[in-house]
């Protein structure tokens, strides 16, 4: 990382812990391991954001309308989800 700060971060003694033992079972550093975990809390909290923005932006009405179009051909039997 090119660019870089330093913050002085208090854990619970368990959760440092518990950070330690995942860290060194991910072979991984104890400051990556938290830079990744915080990374993704961020990611996971940006994406609930877009889809909450996109959801504002939705217009209902039109999708109803799309849903109840006429048109299109039904589906062909062997047009199946595949069973896990």
């Amino acid at each position: 990382m090119k660019h870089q700060s330093t913050y002085p971060l208090r854990l619970p003694r368990s959760v440092k812990a518990e950070v330690e033992r995942r860290a060194k079972e991910d072979g991984t550093s104890i400051n990556q391991f938290v830079a990744t975990a915080v990374a993704e809390k961020l990611a996971a909290m940006n994406t609930a954001s877009f889809f909450a923005e996109r959801r504002n932006r939705a217009d209902f009405h039109a999708f109803d309308r799309l849903m109840r179009r006429k048109g299109g051909e039904a589906p062909r039997p062997d047009d199946v989800l595949p069973k896990d």
